[in-house]
């Protein structure tokens, strides 16, 4: 059974930190890029950031840039994203997601989603 199970999430004041951890099972976890997306009510799922299989490219939403780090282990089967300075705009619930591309298909997971709350 897949299982992508986020952790971390919470209530910070502006300036603060938090750090998400994505714990991921029933796939081959090295196979996959991994993404944290972030979405708010009424709005789309926007990806926030984004790690190659083995953690050698990252790309990020301008939005978060010099703010967030995406990083993996592989040996773990978990990807985090670090965030500092956080802004109350960084308020959402933040997904974590895997996806391949493997003989012309696109196999995709998503976990729960956890919420972060960033308020004075």
């Amino acid at each position: 059974q897949v299982q992508l199970v986020e952790s971390g999430g919470g209530s910070v004041q502006p300036g603060g930190s938090l750090r998400l951890s994505c714990a991921a099972s029933g796939f081959t976890f090295r196979y996959y890029a991994m993404n944290w997306y972030r979405q708010v009510p009424g709005k789309e799922r926007d990806l926030v950031a984004a790690i190659s299989r083995f953690g050698s490219s990252t790309n990020y939403a301008d939005s978060v840039k010099g703010r967030f780090t995406i990083s993996r282990d592989n040996a773990k089967n978990t990807v985090y994203l670090e965030m500092n300075s956080l802004k109350p705009e960084d308020t959402a619930v933040y997904y974590c997601n895997g996806r391949r591309r493997f003989d012309g298909r696109q196999y995709e997971y998503w976990g729960q989603g956890t919420q972060v709350t960033v308020s004075s």
